[in-house]
């Protein structure tokens, strides 16, 4: 028998009052009296469902959950591969460092990843908040563990209004130190992104962890804690910024969870296999029950879907048992829905999110492309802009600035590029070494041979320093600076 009931006049799946009522059992074809006890205003036990969308949706929030702990302990070439180090001012992703300088790339990242989620939801709607969303992975995982103490719906509603005894306190309170269990590792796991893995769990699980690093992991512990297990549906209807605008990207082609109400109506129960004039809902209130946002997909439309297809597996079982077509709950655009065929790759928002996508992705990797593994900065000297020494010489000081962006050691040369005269120490090129992450400030002095000495002019002409990986020729850097002299 299911555990579902005449909707009430608020379109949510808590009952108006304590009452006993009739249902029908679909699978059996009788009537059952059942007495439903209403639970605390505005708390939603969602009833578990399995199906096609819901195997889904668990395959892949159980991927990403494990991605999210394993990925910052994999290694690459001895250190962690995927790391923001804050502390040192790099991040670095495998064998790429990104250094502050680096990090329009990142914004490039975000950005065509925005633009990407606009053209995903575009074609499936409010996917993302279906499937990928960390909200929504971390509160099932949440309302899992809540089933495994407390039971199935039912069993948590009574226990909601159950007075408080041994057994109650037993069930909650184990129930929260599970969720702090996880919460914590969660924010261990957040953490691990930006200090290494290997130590953080240690550190914090034994106390040793400086006061920074335990009150971030403590603070994002406290977010999990709240979100998944407190405010889980009202971070959707309320919070989040998404369920407000994603309706505009939202046109006629687009795939949402959608009811077919010239199928489904007029609703109302009935018995398996009774010939009736209603529609095929048969107001079992099954996808109501299911909902993690608590709404009605009956309704129409609403933002506070988030397309997860609970409903629709929900609904697809109804109408096997009952011998009716499946899909009166289903992923449909509205052209599909009034017989008009979907035309998703030529639509203006299609063609117009593509065309942004592709040239974002263009420069970023036109950026990537130009991406140096040195850095050059060359600063004057600002004490004075030339020295006047023996043999008619003039010499002008700088400092330059060298940061080796690798994450291996590597030797450089350092010179002067073209002919005009100019030399570095005694015209010997200067051979340096810098470690891995490093920034050298190296001083050096270039001189030029005064050409006469009949005239003082004050003349300026431009030089450029060139720093060269000795390993690899091909990976140098450039910076020109002016040179002052007389004339």
């Amino acid at each position: 028998m299911t555990d579902s009931f005449t909707p009430n006049t608020r379109g949510d799946s808590t009952p108006n009052t304590e009452s006993n009522t009739a249902i029908t059992a679909p699978h059996r074809g009788e009537t059952i009296p059942v007495t439903f006890i209403p639970s605390e205003k505005g708390k939603i036990h969602i009833k578990e469902q399995k199906g096609v969308f819901q195997r889904l949706r668990t395959s892949i929030n159980s991927l990403l959950i494990i991605a999210f702990f394993v990925i910052p302990f994999i290694q690459y070439q001895g250190r962690q591969a995927i790391l923001m180090d804050l502390e040192s001012q790099q991040f670095i992703f495998f064998s790429t460092t990104l250094w502050p300088q680096d990090f329009t790339l990142m914004a490039w990242v975000f950005i065509i990843a925005a633009f990407l989620l606009f053209l995903v939801t575009l074609f499936w709607g409010r996917v993302w908040c279906g499937y990928l969303c960390p909200q929504t992975s971390w509160s099932f995982m949440f309302i899992w563990v809540e089933k495994q103490i407390e039971g199935n719906s039912n069993k948590r509603h009574a226990l909601d209004r159950a007075p408080w005894s041994l057994n109650k306190l037993l069930k909650r309170s184990s129930k929260h130190f599970l969720w702090g269990v996880i919460a914590l590792l969660t924010g261990c796991g957040f953490i691990a992104y930006f200090v290494p893995a290997t130590t953080l769990y240690s550190e914090i699980l034994t106390l040793s962890a400086s006061f920074w690093i335990t009150a971030w992991v403590w603070f994002f512990a406290l977010c999990t804690y709240l979100n998944a297990g407190w405010m889980r549906e009202q971070m959707c209807l309320h919070c989040c910024p998404y369920s407000r605008f994603q309706s505009a990207m939202f046109d006629s082609n687009t795939l949402t969870v959608t009811y077919h109400a010239k199928r489904g109506e007029s609703r109302g129960p009935r018995k398996r296999k009774q010939a009736t004039q209603l529609g095929d809902c048969v107001d079992c209130n099954l996808c109501v029950d299911v909902c993690p946002t608590g709404i009605d997909i009956r309704n129409g439309l609403q933002y506070e879907c988030i397309n997860c297809g609970a409903c629709v597996d929900a609904c697809n079982k109804t109408m096997e048992k009952f011998g009716y077509q499946p899909s009166l709950i289903s992923y449909t655009s509205e052209n599909e829905l009034n017989n008009i065929t979907a035309k998703r790759l030529t639509s203006y928002k299609f063609i117009g999110y593509s065309l942004a996508v592709l040239i974002m992705l263009g420069v970023f990797a036109f950026d990537v492309y130009r991406k140096a593994d040195i850095q050059l900065n060359v600063i004057r000297d600002r004490q004075s802009l030339y020295r006047e020494v023996g043999d008619n010489r003039i010499e002008n000081s700088y400092t330059l600035k060298i940061r080796n962006k690798t994450q291996q050691d590597k030797r450089y040369l350092i010179y002067i590029d073209g002919e005009r005269g100019h030399f570095i120490n005694k015209a010997i090129d200067v051979e340096v070494r810098i470690n891995a992450g490093e920034q050298l400030s190296y001083p050096v002095t270039v001189y030029q041979q005064r050409q006469t000495t009949a005239a003082n002019n004050l003349h300026k002409v431009a030089i450029q320093f060139k720093v060269m990986n000795l390993a690899n020729p091909a990976d140098s850097v450039s910076q020109q600076t002016q040179f002052f002299t007389l004339r």
